[in-house]
């Protein structure tokens, strides 16, 4: 993997995103709740990142789940997390405005 390969943030296009978006995912934004209180995309929840291991029953059963943050760096991270621990319909969403701006 290259140096900037750490930083891609997607791994979906646009409109796989907007379409996931379109379709009800749960939109979970992993800022610090003080982040989170400056504004997130329509309908997102705040999870903060180091919550996220002890919210899990929140990602259960949800057909689609996108994590966001600032810049995609902690959305990835818990991306991660949330694979390894059983958790795979996750996409990172990379920027809470890019998600805010695919929405209807």
């Amino acid at each position: 993997m290259g140096f900037f390969d750490m930083f891609k943030v997607n791994s979906v296009s646009t409109e796989e995103l907007t379409e996931l978006i379109n379709n009800g995912a749960f939109l979970v934004d992993v800022r610090s709740p003080g982040e989170f209180a400056g504004g997130s995309a329509k309908g997102a929840v705040n999870i903060p990142l180091d919550q996220v291991t002890q919210q899990l029953d929140k990602f259960k059963n949800k057909e689609n789940i996108i994590v966001f943050c600032r810049s995609g760096n902690r959305s990835g991270q818990a991306k991660s997390i949330l694979e390894n621990q059983g958790i795979k319909n996750v996409t990172n969403g990379g920027t809470w405005d890019a998600v805010a701006s695919l929405q209807k």
